[in-house]
């Protein structure tokens, strides 16, 4: 515990080893887990796979634990 799955549009592999690294710091100092404790995935989908792949099976049904929606706030 945690394990983190991003799913995204691709990315060059730079980008993503800095974004893993970012998160995976945050989860260190503010979350409190061990190293060993942290796992993180990257799956990339392509743009046009978007809404059938991601949002309907994954965002649409679990509307209700969005942290952040859109890049909108769900939590004061």
């Amino acid at each position: 515990m945690p394990y983190i799955s991003i799913k995204c549009y691709p990315k060059d592999e730079e980008t993503k080893k800095l974004a893993v690294e970012r998160i995976n710091q945050v989860m260190l100092d503010v979350w409190g887990c061990p190293p060993q404790a942290l796992t993180i995935a990257i799956e990339e989908v392509a743009p046009e796979n978007w809404q059938e792949q991601v949002f309907k099976p994954e965002i649409e049904p679990r509307m209700d634990k969005m942290m952040i929606l859109s890049g909108e706030k769900k939590y004061e």
